[in-house]
């Protein structure tokens, strides 16, 4: 059998050495949001010069608990508004461009399908545009999502070069940005000296901080911390699980490759978790009712709704082989991190301070395997 050559061999601690980030600047679009806020803590922590473009914070969130406006130069804005992007781009005249701004709820986009499109789609356009006139601009990494793909509902899980889709308004408009991006790979980012940029799709994602509305951990964690029982809708939906951390290392060593020039990067990327931590709804609810303490969970007599997804998984096999990246934390580590960040944070530990530690000790096992 022939041998895979990994490209990134020499490298060398890609994406997770603090060397490289170390007063390198950074934008990142979606900075108040969940994943926004880990990956600001991230790169901050490794001593990069970042700027933020978001709308305001919600009041409970991983923003406001950690403290993540004190850490960076903070620009209110909606992604929607092409003069607010292009300001915020020309003010932080980034090295790399991380886009996270988006509508990210499934059951929320059948409410405001057009704020959904507007921002997801329309907002992609006009990031890339303004990103076509940054003198020493590198990389751009635009987050998208596994429900980019045409979802046929089938127990195999979806590689990078199949087709994009999409049932509801937030699939089919992360579906569109992967075209929209696509097209601007093609069209503007392909000259010699152009910012090279990929796209990059993850499971399920979870961790500490995360508070949004009809997600299934924030939904548990709420009611485990008011004393009650969760609701569980869907407990045999099938989902790529997988902690925050997970994907946005896989995100670092991407924007690391492209800036040092590896053209092969400039791609669609899968990051998901190992096939054993793709698992239904009722595990991870039973799993961290346990973790907790707690006394169970229910299911509602009625379930009524729009169309969700049943099961979905991603092929990672192009980013271990290629990227050399890896799921460092199984599934049942990332719910005990994140049990253990809520419990810390609803006794008045550090939000900031236990978010790091957990960085901390992401990246121990990470960079020891």
């Amino acid at each position: 059998m022939e041998e895979v050559v990994n490209p990134v061999a020499g490298f060398g601690g890609i994406g997770h050495e603090a060397a490289f980030w170390r007063g390198r600047r950074v934008l990142i679009t979606g900075h108040t949001g969940f994943k926004g806020s880990w990956l600001s803590l991230w790169l901050t922590q490794m001593g990069a010069e970042v700027t933020g473009l978001a709308l305001p914070a919600e009041e409970i969130s991983l923003f406001r608990q950690a403290g993540v406006e004190q850490l960076l130069t903070h620009i209110e804005g909606d992604i929607r508004d092409f003069d607010v992007v292009e300001a915020a781009v020309q003010r932080a005249r980034p090295e790399v461009v991380f886009h996270l701004a988006a509508q990210p709820l499934v059951r929320l986009s059948y409410d405001v399908p057009v704020e959904t499109f507007a921002t997801n789609v329309q907002g992609t356009v006009h990031v890339l545009d303004a990103c076509r006139r940054v003198a020493g601009l590198q990389a751009i990494v635009c987050i998208t999502s596994d429900k980019a793909y045409e979802n046929r509902e089938w127990v195999w899980p979806y590689r990078e070069s199949d087709p994009m889709g999409g049932h509801d308004p937030y699939s089919a408009s992360k579906g569109a940005a992967e075209l929209i991006i696509a097209s601007y790979r093609r069209s503007f980012f392909n000259a010699a000296g152009a910012a090279r940029l990929a796209s990059v799709r993850a499971g399920n994602v979870i961790g500490g901080g995360d508070w949004a509305a009809d997600r299934l951990v924030p939904d548990i964690i709420r009611a485990v911390v008011a004393g009650a029982r969760p609701m569980i809708r869907a407990p045999h939906s099938i989902r790529p699980w997988q902690h925050v951390l997970e994907a946005l290392g896989g995100y670092l060593m991407i924007a690391e490759a492209l800036a040092k020039g590896a053209d092969w990067a400039a791609d669609g990327w899968n990051f998901g978790p190992a096939d054993d931590d793709t698992q239904p709804v009722h595990w991870i609810a039973d799993r961290i009712v346990a973790e907790w303490g707690a006394s169970g969970w229910d299911r509602p007599e009625m379930v009524d709704g729009p169309h969700e997804a049943k099961i979905l998984k991603l092929d990672c096999a192009k980013a271990r082989n290629l990227l050399g990246w890896r799921p460092a934390w199984g599934l049942g580590e990332a719910l005990a991190r994140i049990v253990e960040w809520h419990k810390g944070v609803a006794e008045g530990d550090d939000a900031q301070a236990l978010s790091y530690r957990q960085l901390s000790a992401y990246r121990d096992v990470f960079l020891k395997n």
